[in-house]
């Protein structure tokens, strides 16, 4: 059952921009699954689905397709960054993005779809990400590359 359902699932999303949990909960119950929010929600996670702006302003649920060329994801990353990040800087081998209020966790997936030389792992906020980097030679360098990125 949870391979239709993720099958469905990849379909959906495909087919029509689905905005929230929610909507894809309705949606999946129209089809005949019974799902609860935390099974969506689940299900999110296990497909590795993030949210991308569409051309309408608003943000959908797409795969995180390994099919996408580099610039593609370098223009994607580059979007959301310039929208959701106000501020970056560096203390030793730590780097604290700042961004607006909810945009963390989008910046933050944006950022580990990347694969950055030198970068341990994220934890991202609200309206701040921690990045731990091997050395202060690493955080430096991505500091300068986020803040050219993050420049409006």
């Amino acid at each position: 059952m949870k391979l239709k359902r993720h099958a469905k699932i990849l379909e959906l999303i495909s087919e029509s921009n689905i905005n929230t949990q929610e909507e894809l909960q309705d949606r999946l119950n129209q089809e005949g699954f019974s799902v609860t929010q935390a099974t969506v929600s689940r299900d999110i996670k296990e497909l590795r689905l993030i949210k991308t702006l569409a051309s309408d302003g608003t943000y959908h649920y797409t795969t995180h397709a390994d099919k996408n060329t580099k610039n593609d994801l370098s223009f994607k990353f580059h979007a959301i960054f310039s929208e959701a990040v106000h501020s970056v800087d560096y203390a030793q081998n730590l780097v604290v993005v700042k961004c607006y209020t909810g945009m963390a966790n989008a910046a933050c997936a944006a950022l580990d779809s990347i694969r950055w030389k030198g970068l341990v792992g994220t934890i991202a906020g609200d309206d701040t990400i921690l990045l731990v980097m091997k050395d202060e030679t690493f955080a430096q360098g991505i500091t300068d590359e986020l803040n050219k990125l993050a420049a409006k």
